[in-house]
């Protein structure tokens, strides 16, 4: 059992929508931190279904032609290189998402209070690479069942979530974990599927991490390692330099 103790100050007005989902969000951050061992969806089931009854995704607009996605799944330096090779992707951002705190910093997100994930944004060109291709990438690029983190990264600010912005993403991303679950004898896919509501950039050190740092111990053991699987496993995905 995991104790947590916190000054977290939340709207009372539990009435309103948004305040009551950023109370959604601060129980389900608390609760991922004791369910480690179980099923993901046996502890965050209802509060995840009660969020979507009282949210709606926001729509976010296209840059330059390019389009944006948001993904979580364990520690964003190797979520951002894993992005960051596939054709058609034009950079992935490294930052925070799915909590309930605003302007949320690195050093109060690892405390696991303030509800965020480390998170990516993609910028991606849709005639290059589907939103379909990038929801298949991100469920071949972690463990699908690991619960609050990948692998050695643990704890609700690095569990699994995926974002979507519309009806249509949605039924990509229920498409594809029913076709997962059903793979998997019993075990469930961990990550939390929600609504996109806003996306925190992170700060400058984390951008481009990998690159920038390739003999730092955790670029060295962990990050690497992941983005080698991640390519031996869709090479046909791949940048022409990688």
């Amino acid at each position: 059992m995991v104790r947590i103790f916190a000054d977290v100050r939340l709207p009372h007005d539990t009435t309103n929508p948004m305040s009551k989902y950023l109370f959604l969000t601060f129980v389900f951050g608390l609760a991922t931190l004791t369910a480690s061992c179980q099923s993901a969806n046996e502890n965050n089931n209802k509060v995840e279904t009660e969020a979507l009854e009282i949210i709606k995704p926001v729509q976010t607009e296209s840059e330059n032609g390019l389009s944006k996605a948001y993904f979580a799944s364990g520690c964003f330096w190797c979520v951002e290189a894993i992005y960051e090779s596939v054709n058609g992707v034009s950079e992935a951002i490294s930052g925070y998402a799915g909590g309930h705190t605003e302007n949320p910093n690195y050093q109060d997100s690892n405390t696991g209070t303030t509800g965020h994930a480390e998170a990516n944004e993609i910028y991606y060109n849709p005639d290059v690479v589907s939103f379909k291709t990038l929801v298949t990438i991100y469920f071949g690029s972690q463990n699908i069942t690991q619960v609050n983190g990948q692998g050695p990264d643990q704890g609700s600010q690095y569990r699994s979530i995926i974002f979507y912005q519309n009806d249509e993403e949605k039924n990509i991303i229920d498409k594809k974990v029913d076709s997962i679950n059903a793979t998997l004898n019993g075990k469930e896919v961990a990550a939390q599927v929600v609504p996109f509501q806003t996306f925190w950039v992170g700060e400058d050190y984390h951008q481009n991490f990998e690159q920038l740092n390739p003999y730092h111990p955790y670029i060295q053991n962990v990050s690497i390692p992941r983005l080698n699987k991640f390519k031996r496993k869709f090479p046909e995905l791949l940048k022409m330099d990688h």
